[in-house]
């Protein structure tokens, strides 16, 4: 009677540490949180004082825990090197064992930091056939040894454990995937940013006046990508392509560039040329970031059609060519020219807000009010406008300014609740 009272307690153990499980697997908590649960689970479902969740990892062969309890030594991180024989081994036992102390040479190493020595019972954990993990069990409440009853629950009970390690592991490795493509990303980005930045002083060393112009558009496209709330794969290709945008200046004649007056018809057409010329230059390139080619030639078209090279309107022009297009015209109009003083940031906005929709796209206008804006009440972490530009506008101007821009973009109706 004794013996079949202690089956039917084995039993409901068995089924209560099964519910348990499930609750455990589906529990919405980081899993080295949860693997502590389930190893508490785990050994009051065979009556042990002492236990250790293990993780498998192949390269190198090892296991290292994830969670233990109860031991009086136990390393917070603790790991067993595996020999090719102990994974081997591991990955053939099909139930769990109850081990002596002399046992274990065909299991695991005394290489680790851990005394394999502690453990009574080892568990494998096994998923398709492959080895993720282990469960190593030690001493049980009145030193009594791990039965056929217990490992009989135990086997039982691996399956799930193993399937939530695997699910950890799964992840883990994901993630890890993640964060080595965020740091390689990181790294090619910083190498097309120095590149590029190169290009762009290479770009603007025809004259004095121009020199930074491309460096500034890139940065100010940048930052209107930013308050336009585009994700940083996109900011990052505003600012290549303000980087790169005037490129195919690099074969417009130098004298151009520092002419005291406006340019003559035929030297206009000369300087538009840069637009096709750039196009033709990038287009064979391969960058990170669709559409260069296109920003290239398309950043001096404007809404109304009365831009250039192709004379396209608003909604056939992308995005980051409209972006670029107003990123440059601001920096046009608050730098120095042979021709002309450059214009306040004031005068500067005030312009482009009067030819607005009609020329620039009002959604890029607006998250330029927005960034000047933050510069003039300190509140940017980086300025916006060039250290060459004095941001002498007030809040309350801007706000104006904004108001102007709904105004005409509502035709000035008046909504009231």
């Amino acid at each position: 009677m004794s013996s079949r009272n202690n089956n039917f307690r084995r039993l409901l153990l068995t089924f209560d540490a099964l519910a348990d499980l499930g609750s455990l697997m589906t529990a919405d908590r980081d899993f080295p949180e949860t693997a502590k649960s389930i190893l508490s689970s785990l050994m009051e479902s065979v009556d042990a004082r002492e236990g250790a969740l293990f993780i498998f990892r192949d390269k190198p062969a090892m296991l290292g825990s994830i969670t233990a309890a109860g031991f009086l030594h136990f390393p917070e991180r603790a790991v067993i090197p595996l020999l090719p024989k102990h994974v081997h081994a591991l990955t053939n036992l099909r139930a769990p064992l109850s081990m002596s102390s002399k046992g274990y040479e065909g299991y695991l190493t005394a290489n680790g930091n851990i005394a394999p020595e502690l453990f009574r019972c080892i568990v494998p954990l096994r998923v398709a056939g492959k080895l993720v993990g282990m469960l190593g069990l030690g001493r049980r409440e009145g030193e009594a040894t791990y039965g056929d009853d217990e490992l009989e629950a135990l086997g039982m009970l691996c399956h799930y454990v193993a399937l939530a390690v695997h699910n950890f592991t799964l992840s883990e490795t994901l993630a890890n995937r993640v964060s080595d493509h965020l740091r390689l990303l990181a790294s090619v980005q910083s190498f097309y940013d120095n590149a590029l930045e190169t290009f762009a002083n290479a770009i603007d060393i025809k004259h004095v006046n121009i020199r930074g112009h491309s460096l500034r558009v890139g940065r100010y496209a940048a930052g209107l990508g930013e308050s336009l709330g585009l994700d940083l794969g996109d900011v990052a290709a505003l600012r290549a392509c303000g980087y790169l945008h005037d490129i195919g200046k690099v074969a417009i004649d130098k004298r151009l560039f520092g002419k005291p007056a406006a340019l003559d018809e035929q030297e206009f057409r000369e300087m538009a040329d840069h637009t096709v010329i750039g196009h033709q230059i990038v287009a064979g390139v391969q960058f990170p970031w669709p559409k260069v080619s296109d920003v290239v030639r398309w950043h001096h078209e404007r809404g109304d059609g009365s831009g250039y090279p192709d004379h396209l309107h608003m909604d056939e022009v992308p995005q980051q060519a409209r972006v670029i297009g107003l990123a440059d015209t601001l920096d046009a109009m608050t730098s120095e020219r042979p021709y002309r003083h450059s214009l306040s940031v004031g005068e500067a906005l005030s312009e482009i807000i009067r030819n607005t929709p009609t020329k620039y796209d009002p959604q890029a206008v607006q998250a330029m009010l927005i960034q000047v804006r933050r510069d003039a009440v300190g509140s940017n972490k980086m300025k916006f406008l060039d250290e060459h530009i004095v941001c002498n506008i007030a809040p309350t101007d801007v706000d104006v300014l904004a108001s102007m821009l709904n105004h005409k973009l509502t035709n000035g109706r008046i909504y009231s609740a």
